[in-house]
C-alpha cells in the first residue's frame, strides 16, 4: 500500500480538510535525535581515515631485490648495513650495484639500484649466514618482528563500540517510531496493496462488455461515491461491502477497477494471499495499515482479489485452521464494522468460491451486496468481441455474431485469448488482415486443444475415425443436441480425435429427453467400435467417465427415475462454479446406493443400445463419415451434410440455412 501522504486523483472532487476534535488528545511531533545519521556516518568515515593514516607510513624508496644477489653483495662486501626483521632483510649499498636484470634509464644507460634495499630470507637459510653478515658488513641490526595484537584487539574493541552504538541509536529511533505508527516489524505489517494513480488510464464501464445487469447493480455505488449527500439526507446508508462471484476470467477485478473510474476516487488493490505471511500478527497488522490508508483517502474504493484464501470458515478443516488466518479474518471482521455510517470506503472483494467464506463475512453490515458475475450472454459475447478486436484490422469476412454464437459458455478471459490467439495466427501467416478463418483456427485450438505431433498408424487412426464418426452421426441425427461444428481426428490437446458441437443458443435448462440423448451422443464412439470392430478399445474412457456423471446426476440430483422418485440424494457438495466435488458426504442408506447403481446402470445400457440401433439404421452414413475422415482427417459440418444430408435436429446450419427436422 502506498504511504500515508494523500495524492487525490486529477478529476477526483476538492476535499475539505477533516475536521480536528478537540476531545482528542494532540499528537506531539517526534523529538529529534540526539544524534543524527549524518552525524554517524561523519564519526565512522573520520574514524577509518585516522586508521589509514595512522597504518599507512610511506616507505623510503628501496629497491626490492632477490636472496641469491643479496648473498653475491654480501660476499662482495658491498653491504653497508644490515636489518634482519623475522624473515625480511633489508640495508644500504656501499657502491649502488647495477640492475641484475639489466634494464636500463631512458639515455640507455644501464640502470643502478637505489641505496637502500629490501629481500626475503627463505624459509629454511644458512646457519653461516649470521656469521658472515658480522665479518662483512660494519652495520648489523636484528630486531623482532612487531607484534600488533594489541593494536589489533584495540581496533576491535573501538568497533565493537561504534557498531553498539549505533545499534542502540537505531533501537531507539524504532522505538519511537513505533509510538507515531511504525516500529521494528513496520516493514512488514505495511499493507502491500497498490494504488491506481490519475495518471494511469481509467477504466470506465465502456471498458467492462457484457455485464449490463451487473453495471447496474453496481452503478449505486458510482453514485453515492460521486454524491454521498444525496443518500444521507434521507438516512440512507450505502452497503459498506459488495462482493462479486463468479467463475475465473467473468471480469470481476476489472469491474472495481471500472466503478473506481466511474466514481473518480482512488483504487486499492491487494490479493488475499498477500496477508498471510510467516510471521504471527503481520497479517492483521497490514489489515489495520490498508483501512486505515483507505479511512485517510477516503472516499476511495478498497479492492480484496481472492478473499477466500483468507476469508474462509474459521474453526475447520476446510482448507486448513490456521490461526494467523482466524485473526487476520477477524481484524477484516472488526475494521469493517468500525466504519461511521458518513465514511465513503466501499470494501469490494471478489472470490470463485463464495462456498468457502465465513459466514460472519457475509452477514449485513459487512458485505451487503452480493453480486454474481456469470458467463456473458450472447449479446454480451458480441460486446466483447468488439471490445477486444477495436484494434485489430479485421477482415470484410469476419462476422462477430457468428464468432458469439459459437463460443458458448467461454468467459471474457476466454474471449480475449481467442482474439489474441487469432492475431498471432495471422501475423504468424503473414497476413494484413486477421480473416475468419484465423479465429476459426484459434476457437478450435482453445476448444479442443493444440495439434499434436503424434502420427497415428492405419489401425489406429481407422479405428479413431469410425469412433468419432458414430459421435457425430449420433449428434446429427438425433434432435435436441446441440449443432455440428467439426469433427477431426487430429490428436489435439490429450485426445486422439475431437467431435466438436456449437449450441445455436444460450441455455439455462434441459429436458430429461435432451439428457437421454446426450447419453446417447457421448456413448456413439464406443457403439461404433463394437459395431464395425465388435470389439472395443480404452479411446472410450472419457466417454464413459463422463455419461456416467451425467447419469449419476439424472438419478441423484434431478429426480429422473421412476424407481427412486422426486428425491435428491446428496453425495457430495460441489462448487456452484468450478463444479468440483468438496467433500464426501452421504445421507442415504446401502440398499438405496444400490438401486441408485442399479439406475444409473440402466440409462447407460439403454443409452448403449439406442446408439448402436441408430448406426445400425445408419451404417452406410457411418462408413462415409468414416472414411472420408481417414482421407481428409477433418470435416466441418459444411462437408458432412454434403456427405450424409442435412442433419435432423431444429436450428440452422452454419451458413445460415434452416434445419428440417425428423431423422434423416
Amino acid at each position: 500500500m502506498t504511504g500515508p501522504e494523500k495524492t487525490p486523483m486529477d478529476n477526483s472532487p476538492e476535499q475539505k480538510p477533516p475536521e480536528r476534535n478537540s476531545d482528542a488528545p494532540e499528537q506531539r511531533p517526534p523529538p529529534r535525535p540526539f544524534f543524527s545519521t549524518a552525524t554517524v556516518w561523519f564519526l565512522v568515515i573520520l574514524t577509518l581515515i585516522l586508521f589509514l593514516l595512522f597504518y599507512t607510513q610511506r616507505p623510503p624508496t628501496r629497491s626490492e631485490i632477490s636472496y641469491g644477489f643479496f648473498r653475491q653483495q654480501l660476499a662482495e662486501e658491498n653491504l653497508a648495513r644490515v636489518r634482519v626483521e623475522g624473515q625480511k632483510v633489508s640495508g644500504e649499498f656501499k657502491d649502488p650495484p647495477l640492475d641484475p636484470k639489466g634494464r636500463k634509464d631512458r639515455e640507455g644507460e644501464p640502470l643502478r639500484l637505489a641505496d637502500e634495499f629490501i629481500s626475503t630470507l627463505p624459509q629454511f637459510v644458512d646457519s653461516d649466514l649470521d656469521r658472515e653478515i658480522r665479518e662483512n658488513v660494519p652495520l648489523y641490526e636484528v630486531d623482532e618482528p612487531a607484534d600488533n595484537f594489541g593494536v589489533l584487539l584495540l581496533l576491535v574493541w573501538v568497533g565493537l563500540a561504534v557498531a553498539m552504538f549505533a545499534g542502540v541509536w537505531l533501537l531507539m529511533r524504532r522505538t519511537r517510531d513505533q509510538m507515531f505508527g511504525g516500529g521494528v516489524l513496520a516493514g512488514f505489517t505495511k499493507s502491500p496493496a497498490k494504488r491506481y494513480e490519475s495518471g494511469e488510464r481509467q477504466i470506465t464501464f465502456e471498458d467492462v462488455a457484457g455485464l449490463e445487469g451487473v453495471k447496474h447493480e453496481l452503478q449505486e455505488i458510482v453514485e453515492f461515491l460521486k454524491n454521498p449527500e444525496r443518500f444521507q439526507r434521507l438516512g440512507g446508508r450505502v452497503p459498506k461491502g459488495v462482493l462479486l462471484m463468479g467463475p475465473p476470467g467473468t471480469g470481476k477485478t476489472l469491474l472495481g477497477r471500472a466503478v473506481a473510474g466511474e466514481a473518480g476516487v482512488p483504487f486499492y488493490s491487494i490479493s488475499g494471499s498477500e496477508f498471510i505471511q510467516m510471521f504471527v500478527g503481520v497479517g492483521a497488522g497490514r489489515v489495520r495499515d490498508m483501512f486505515s490508508t483507505a479511512k485517510e483517502n477516503a472516499p476511495c474504493i478498497l479492492f480484496i482479489d481472492e478473499i477466500d484464501a483468507v476469508g474462509r470458515h474459521r474453526g475447520t478443516g476446510l482448507g486448513g485452521g490456521h490461526d494467523e488466518r482466524e485473526q487476520t479474518l477477524n481484524q477484516i471482521l472488526s475494521e469493517m464494522d468500525g466504519f461511521s455510517p458518513n465514511e465513503s470506503v466501499i470494501v469490494m472483494a471478489a472470490t470463485n468460491r463464495p462456498d468457502v467464506l465465513d459466514p460472519a463475512l457475509l452477514r449485513p453490515g459487512r458485505f451487503d451486496r452480493h453480486i454474481t458475475v456469470d458467463r456473458p450472454s450472447f449479446k454480451g459475447r458480441i460486446a466483447l468481441f468488439r471490445v477486444h478486436t477495436r484494434e485489430v484490422p479485421l477482415a470484410d469476412d469476419v462476422d462477430l455474431e457468428r464468432l458469439a454464437a459459437g463460443t458458448v459458455g467461454l468467459t471474457g478471459a476466454d474471449i480475449r485469448n481467442l482474439a489474441n490467439e487469432a492475431t498471432l495466427w495471422a501475423t504468424r501467416q503473414g497476413k494484413e488482415r486477421v480473416e475468419m478463418a484465423d479465429f476459426e483456427y484459434a476457437r478450435d485450438k482453445i476448444l479442443m486443444g493444440p495439434k499434436r505431433d503424434e502420427v497415428l498408424s492405419e489401425k489406429e487412426k481407422r479405428i479413431t475415425s469410425y469412433h468419432e464418426a458414430g459421435h457425430a452421426l449420433c449428434a446429427w441425427v438425433l434432435p435436441g443436441i446441440e449443432r455440428l461444428h467439426k469433427v477431426s481426428v487430429m490428436p489435439r490437446g490429450r485426445a486422439l480425435g475431437v467431435t466438436q458441437l456449437l449450441p445455436d443458443e444460450d441455455r439455462l435448462n434441459i429436458t430429461e429427453t435432451d439428457l437421454k440423448r446426450r447419453l446417447v451422443f457421448m456413448l456413439g464412439g464406443r457403439a461404433a467400435e463394437q459395431l464395425v470392430f465388435n470389439e472395443r478399445s480404452a479411446g472410450a474412457e472419457d466417454d464413459l467417465k463422463r455419461a456416467t456423471s451425467l447419469a449419476r446426476r439424472m438419478v441423484t440430483v434431478w429426480g429422473m427415475s421412476e424407481r427412486l422418485g422426486p428425491v435428491a440424494f446428496r453425495a457430495g457438495e460441489e462448487h456452484p462454479f468450478l463444479g468440483k466435488e468438496m467433500a464426501e458426504h452421504r445421507e442415504f442408506s446401502e440398499h438405496t446406493a444400490q438401486v441408485i447403481d442399479e439406475e444409473v446402470a440402466r440409462l447407460l445400457r439403454e443409452s448403449d443400445a439406442q446408439a448402436q440401433e441408430i448406426l445400425r439404421d445408419h451404417r452406410g452414413q457411418l462408413d462415409k463419415l468414416a472414411e472420408a475422415l481417414v482421407t481428409e482427417e477433418t470435416l466441418d459440418d459444411r462437408e458432412i451434410e454434403r456427405l450424409v444430408g442435412p442433419p435432423a435436429a431444429e436450428g440452422v446450419t452454419g451458413d445460415g440455412r434452416s434445419r428440417p427436422d425428423g431423422p434423416v
